[in-house]
C-alpha cells in the first residue's frame, strides 16, 4: 500500500525548532562514577527564577557493562512556556535532539518532565 506521509507540522513551528536546535547550548554541572547534569540553554527559553538554563538533563549510566541494560536519561524544562501543549512539537524535537547529542545510539529509556509535554520514550539500537 503507497500511503504518502504527510508532515502536519506547521513552518512556523518547524522554524521555532530549527532555532532553538541551533542555538542550544549545554554545559556539564555534575559527574558522578554513575550520572551526569547537564544544563540546557535555549536561545528563546529560561528559567524564570534564576533567568539561566531553561532545563536540565540527568543520565545515569549503567557500571555493569551490560548490553541489556538501558541508560535511563531524564530531561526536566523549567521554563512554563515548554509546558503548553501549543509547544509540544519544539519539546520533543529539542529532547530527541538532547538524546542525540549527550547519549548517542546507546539504548535509552528516556522521561521527560514539561507540564502537559510530559512523556517517556524507549530508544533502543
Amino acid at each position: 500500500m503507497n500511503t504518502p506521509i504527510i508532515d502536519v507540522t506547521p513552518n512556523s513551528t518547524k522554524t521555532k525548532i530549527e532555532k532553538e536546535i541551533c542555538g542550544m547550548t549545554f554545559t556539564k554541572n555534575f559527574r558522578s562514577a554513575t550520572a551526569e547534569e547537564w544544563y540546557v540553554f535555549l536561545p528563546t527559553f529560561k528559567d524564570p527564577q534564576t533567568g539561566g538554563a531553561a532545563g536540565k538533563v540527568i543520565i545515569h549510566y549503567d557500571l555493569y557493562g551490560n548490553r541489556d541494560i538501558f541508560i535511563n536519561t531524564t530531561i526536566i524544562y523549567d521554563d512554563p512556556l515548554l509546558h503548553e501543549e501549543s509547544l509540544h512539537h519544539l519539546v520533543y524535537a529539542v529532547s530527541d535532539e538532547l538524546v542525540n547529542r549527550l547519549v548517542g545510539y546507546a539504548d535509552t529509556l528516556l522521561s521527560v518532565h514539561a507540564g502537559k509535554n510530559t512523556y517517556q520514550a524507549e530508544y533502543k539500537q
